[in-house]
């Protein structure tokens, strides 16, 4: 169950750097966006360091 929890955190922490690097390389990057997914990642983080 651990495992299968951890690694839904893992990809979903992939998935918001693959987004923030995306939003990043965007001509105009929305600085407020970037900030919400820095805080979900941060936030997936804690959650694994928990586990």
């Amino acid at each position: 169950m651990e495992n299968t929890h951890s690694s839904a955190l893992i990809a979903k922490h992939a998935g918001l750097d693959a987004r923030i690097a995306a939003e990043n390389n965007r001509p105009a990057p929305d600085s407020a966006l970037i900030a919400t997914l820095k805080k979900q990642k941060l936030r997936i983080k804690e959650a694994l360091r928990k586990i």
